[in-house]
């Protein structure tokens, strides 16, 4: 089978910075039986071409990005034949992937990934902010031959629009990150670790106040924040200004190999977003064998209460009480983790190359 893959990007020419690493372990997967040729939209502001994970790579860049791509797609078709056209993420990547598919008479995928479906008015954010995203998004997932999400809360959102979905879940390659058993805490200090780019999304102004009023019950604890900053130095700031000094560090942003051992040592993952269709961070916290607090949220919605505890959205307070709630019951904390990485190696990288080509199938029969 050829497969054209339509992303935003994540698929850096290093394979290690600037990358999604389930959407690597799937092309990567897909690469190995068919031809795999990855659109990226916005990998480099320059046009490029290389070869990552056994696929090729077409950077479309800056300036007419849509309508490069479609004819980038369409060049690529003339020279040997796709056999469907799959895009990882809403939005642009499915606008280009369903025009291009319908000009070329080939079936579509369109895999939600982001925020293509929420409206977060206060930190403008989301694809049905305005009536343009909207209609586009209906017009496009109504066009599609297969839709699918990475957890039953968006699965929820596209049948609440009317549109039938399945569920995929972007895994954890097990070969790269593999599994390591729950382990008992040792140190009365408890390690946690919060993994995502600081960003409005991630909302890690509620985790900072969640983690203040735990400092202030004298709970023991060290936090790294792990991600790129986007906010030019925001969040240190109001760490600083809540007293957080000496409770948490911000390593910025970490490659796979770099952030394992800091996942390995720690006693649980915290994670604070506003939306989420994932996220990956949990996954890889449950294979790993660290348990999760989060906002209820992807797969924290999924997952709680037997395998993540959440609580709503923006609710530092409950956050808090979850986190200390954890790490007070060992026990708990134990069967948190056994269950979440259960949970995870059933729905790993293997599992998602698999569901998806079972879906290629489908499309093409």
């Amino acid at each position: 089978m050829k497969l054209a893959l339509v992303v935003p990007g994540g698929v850096d020419r290093t394979g290690e910075f600037r990358v999604i690493p389930a959407l690597l372990a799937l092309i990567e997967r897909l690469a190995r039986t068919h031809d795999v040729h990855v659109f990226a939209l916005h990998q480099e502001a320059a046009a490029g071409r290389w070869k990552l994970a056994g696929a090729t790579v077409h950077n479309i860049g800056d300036g007419w990005t849509r309508l490069r791509a479609i004819a980038a797609i369409r060049t690529e078709h003339r020279r040997a034949p796709f056999d469907l056209v799959h895009a990882i993420f809403s939005g642009s990547c499915s606008l280009v992937a369903v025009a291009a598919a319908k000009l070329l008479g080939l079936p579509s995928l369109v895999h939600i990934a982001g925020g293509e479906l929420v409206a977060l008015h206060e930190i403008d954010y989301g694809g049905h902010r305005k009536w343009k995203g909207r209609l586009r998004e209906a017009c496009v997932l109504r066009s599609a031959d297969v839709i699918t999400a990475a957890s039953a809360p968006i699965i929820d959102s596209l049948q609440a629009l009317g549109l039938k979905a399945q569920r995929v879940p972007l895994g954890v390659d097990l070969r790269t990150w593999p599994p390591l058993a729950p382990r008992e805490r040792r140190a009365r200090q408890a390690r946690l670790i919060h993994v995502a780019s600081l960003n409005r999304v991630k909302d890690q102004p509620t985790l900072l106040r969640a983690l203040a009023a735990l400092a202030k019950t004298g709970l023991a604890f060290e936090m790294d924040i792990v991600g790129e900053d986007t906010l030019q130095g925001e969040m240190q700031q109001l760490a600083r200004q809540l007293g957080l000094e000496h409770h948490v560090r911000f390593p910025g942003f970490k490659t796979q190999r770099e952030l394992r051992p800091l996942m390995e040592s720690a006693d649980l993952l915290v994670m604070s977003s506003l939306h989420e269709t994932g996220p990956l961070a949990l996954l890889e916290a449950a294979v790993a064998g660290v348990p999760a607090v989060g906002t209820a949220v992807g797969h924290f919605a999924e997952w709680s209460p037997s395998a993540a505890l959440a609580v709503p959205v923006e609710d530092w307070d409950a956050l808090a009480n979850a986190i200390h709630q954890v790490l007070a019951d060992e026990e708990l904390r134990l069967r948190l983790a056994r269950e979440a990485q259960r949970r995870a190696i059933l729905e790993d990288a293997d599992y998602t190359a698999h569901a998806f080509q079972a879906l290629y199938r489908m499309a093409l029969s």
